[in-house]
């Protein structure tokens, strides 16, 4: 069984797979990053600085200034303006990873095209071969 085992897990896939896990993660911080200190910020010019994550729904009837104070009090409330923020920030993750997998694969295409266009070349005859191909030529000519 462990042999079994380790022959799953040095497979291809997993291994590759393992290393996709790996960079997604890092590239998460990355568009987190940009998305945090970069659009955010322009959208919030747009939308003249609203932020969603205030908003909330109060279940327990009990006044409350905000969810944060909700919640440190225990009350039940629903804060619908972070699940806001999270389809937003989704959205430009998503609309991100959009143009950088088309990049990838505006590269790939390239790279194909490049290796297409390239014409095989007849690899060169050595000299003697060649020679010699011309005396069997001159050879089967004098027969005939």
């Amino acid at each position: 069984m462990l042999k079994e085992f380790k022959e799953f897990a040095v497979k291809g896939n997993v291994v590759d797979m393992g290393v996709g896990i790996v960079i997604g993660a890092a590239f998460t911080t990355i568009v987190k990053s940009f998305v945090d200190d970069i659009v955010n910020p322009i959208l919030g010019i747009f939308t003249g600085g609203i932020d969603f994550s205030g908003l909330f729904l109060n279940l327990s009837g009990q006044e409350v200034e905000s969810a944060a104070a909700a919640k440190e009090a225990g009350l039940a409330v629903v804060t619908y303006g972070v699940f806001i923020n999270a389809v937003i920030s989704f959205m430009i993750v998503a609309w991100v990873l959009f143009f950088v997998i088309r990049g990838i694969n505006h590269l790939k295409k390239m790279s194909e095209e490049e290796v297409v266009e390239a014409p095989e070349k007849a690899p060169e005859v050595p000299a003697d071969v060649a020679l010699l191909s011309e005396i069997r030529d001159l050879l089967k000519a004098q027969k005939a």
